[in-house]
């Protein structure tokens, strides 16, 4: 695998604003500030990595590209499955072609997927993330991976390449919580596989899909990076509010193949509704003493943290303030070294009708919240 090449500025410096990830439509991404990141983290003697929350795996991608040892951790299978291509796979891409090929010439054929998540191009009204011609091809393309696919890393490789065609001819607006009314332009188009950018083997990384909570007591870096899910801090917000999990559910039955029970009309697993799949970081309560749930929980993640610096991220849209967090990270074992408070235009998941009773009306700008924390017990 050929070496990664990185870009520098006119000063022979590394142009973190273009280092390339790559990834699905997310809510929370941070595509966007990866070069904040990076620049924070550059300051920095850190050769290690924990990335806790790793979601898409764009920041840990950019990481791994910049030689830094990663250890990428999320709750969701989908992302246990990008972190396998993108940090433990050691084959160039060459090596792919003629399977992402194969695939690409697969008649479709009518399957589960098509059944439950395939619409009507003819049906204006349909609400499906695709249209039928793409979700025969995904009922063919899914059972032949499982026959060509010779180990967990390979089988990995395929299943990142066919998620990241089906995000490109969906028809959602970044989720699978409920669909576009009217069908997209892009669900028109054909789904074609392509090989993921691979990231040049460099180090020993490692991937977890484990509570975090579990997977700390294990863990010690010298940077860990925290992005949790956060709870909106709209008192409006209905208590059945989809949590992250959820909105990521057809991914989940791509990869396990499981043909799952479903609920609700837009056909979600039952083992993603709210009473079932339950993050601390995103619970909207208070608790006993009159404190939010959430604000326990990254008290507990910070304090549970073995590595020299922490680098913090959160929506000024999340359940905890920003006063509570300067709160918390302001103690006898940890300081804040920087803060950055980024804006950028807000997801259009914001503006979105939830439920007949809720809708979010705030208006003003959407920020994202970058901590640099330092660990004074480290040693």
């Amino acid at each position: 695998m050929t070496e990664t090449v990185l870009p520098k500025t006119l000063f022979n410096e590394i142009d973190f604003t273009k280092i390339k990830t790559e990834g699905i439509k997310y809510v929370g991404s941070k595509h966007k500030i990866i070069p904040y990141i990076l620049k924070m983290v550059s300051k920095l003697n850190v050769k290690t990595v924990f990335d806790g929350f790793s979601g898409t795996t764009r920041v840990s991608q950019a990481f791994a590209k910049l030689g830094y040892r990663v250890i990428a951790n999320d709750l969701a299978i989908w992302s246990k499955v990008f972190a396998t291509t993108y940090l433990l796979n050691e084959r160039d891409r060459r090596y792919y072609l003629p399977m992402i090929e194969h695939l690409n010439s697969l008649p479709g054929k009518y399957g589960w997927f098509s059944e439950h998540y395939g619409g009507d191009p003819r049906n204006p009204n349909a609400k499906k993330p695709w249209q039928i011609h793409n979700t025969k091809k995904l009922d063919a393309i899914r059972e032949e991976i499982e026959v060509i696919a010779k180990d967990d890393i390979e089988k990995s490789v395929l299943l990142t390449s066919l998620i990241l065609a089906l995000d490109k001819v969906d028809n959602t607006v970044g989720h699978y919580a409920s669909y576009l009314k009217g069908w997209a332009k892009r669900s028109y188009n054909s789904l074609k596989l392509e090989v993921p950018m691979l990231i040049p083997k460099t180090q020993e990384h490692e991937v977890y899909q484990d509570d975090i909570f579990n997977l700390l007591p294990n863990i010690e870096v010298d940077l860990a990076y925290y992005d949790p899910p956060y709870g909106s801090n709209n008192d409006k917000m209905p208590p059945s509010r989809v949590r992250y999990q959820a909105y990521y559910h057809i991914w989940t039955t791509i990869i396990k193949n499981d043909k799952p029970e479903l609920f609700g009309t837009t056909n979600r697993r039952k083992d993603t509704s709210d009473k079932i799949n339950y993050s601390p970081f995103e619970d909207f309560r208070k608790n006993p003493n009159g404190r939010f749930v959430a604000s326990d929980a990254i008290e507990r993640l910070i304090r549970m943290t073995n590595a020299k610096y922490i680098i913090f991220s959160y929506s000024s849209g999340g359940r905890v303030p920003i006063s509570e967090l300067i709160r918390i990270f302001s103690n006898d074992d940890t300081r804040i070294l920087e803060f950055q408070e980024i804006d950028y235009k807000k997801n259009v998941m914001t503006y979105m009708r939830w439920t007949n009773e809720w809708v979010n009306d705030r208006k003003e700008s959407h920020k994202e919240y970058l901590f640099l924390l330092e660990k004074k017990s480290f040693k």
